[in-house]
């Protein structure tokens, strides 16, 4: 299946990442290379681009794609919680600018086998990078009810997550669950009627949660983005697209850490604590999809961009 990804804020992150011409850019979540092709166009013969993503199909994709910049685009396999490994081995210590596009691709969403969606049928799979071994079949089977609840209940915000969890656990008593569908349809029953016909798809929190779990979604995000900060070179910029409230909640709380970073008590008159601002953020409040995006891409809707920059 041919990797389509729609860049989502495709103009705003790239004039919001202040491109230096001759700069040296780290996009972490490559994907299609949408976001890399609009940052190599603005750069200049000497600027580059080091892109990174789990998902081999995105890394095949973006080679074609970037093809035409040569060898101004690397592009490498990995997960970007180890950007410092990858820069390292390329023998670059500071970027002028750093791009997260978290969540999950429209191509990984759309090819069925991959097992993301919770409306066609396919193997629990729901892997970033299909060279892991642990699957959500592995977790939707062998997790214990608490565990269930626990992950249904904070990663997918479910208020149903206890009846979700016990929904589960009895039926692979009977026999595993083994497809996408299979598990929608557990997920439906334990959800109440009255409920269910309101709003939205009833697995889609659940199926979220469980690809964050599987993916350690949020564990990476908060391991990398302190790190991320102090790699950028002074002036240089990093914006983050978050695609739910959990993954916002984290970008927001870093770089607002980030700026202001004193631990003093409130009422004291001056800093005591020593510790020095890293920085600004340049967003206020998170940039959203205007209206001419969202009416041609509604997956654009959930997006939020925040920037920081680097004193």
């Amino acid at each position: 299946m041919e990797f389509s990804h729609r860049s989502v804020m495709l103009e705003e992150t790239a004039d919001l990442l202040n491109i230096r011409p001759g700069g040296i850019f780290l996009d972490g979540t490559v994907g299609g290379g949408g976001h890399s092709h609009e940052i190599l166009r603005r750069l200049s013969g000497t600027g580059r681009l080091i892109g990174i993503d789990q998902d081999e199909d995105a890394i095949r994709a973006a080679t074609e794609r970037l093809s035409e910049f040569g060898d101004r685009a690397t592009l490498v396999h990995a997960n970007y919680v180890d950007f410092k490994k990858v820069l390292k081995s390329l023998g670059i210590e500071k970027v002028d600018g750093i791009l997260l596009d978290l969540g999950v691709s429209s191509h990984q969403f759309d090819d069925a086998e991959r097992g993301f969606s919770y409306r066609t049928d396919a193997p629990l799979d729901m892997r970033m990078d299909r060279s892991r071994e642990q699957t959500a079949r592995d977790i939707v089977n062998t997790y214990t009810e608490t565990e269930l609840y626990r992950m249904i209940r904070d990663y997918g915000e479910d208020p149903f997550a206890k009846n979700i969890a016990k929904h589960i656990v009895r039926a692979r008593e009977e026999a595993p669950v083994e497809t996408t569908l299979q598990l929608a349809e557990i997920i439906r029953q334990a959800i109440p009627a009255r409920i269910r016909n309101k709003g939205g798809h009833p697995a889609k929190q659940t199926f979220q949660a469980i690809r964050i779990e599987l993916n350690r979604e949020l564990d990476v995000l908060k391991a990398s983005l302190s790190d991320m900060i102090d790699t950028l070179s002074p002036g240089g910029r990093m914006a983050v697209i978050t695609f739910h409230s959990l993954e916002d909640r984290i970008v927001k709380q870093a770089f607002r850490t980030a700026e202001n970073p004193c631990i003093c008590p409130p009422d004291f008159p001056v800093c005591m604590c020593g510790r020095k601002s890293r920085g600004r953020v340049v967003t206020g409040k998170p940039l959203t999809a205007s209206e001419e995006e969202l009416s041609e891409n509604p997956r654009a809707k959930s997006a939020k961009l925040r920037v920081f920059e680097k004193a």
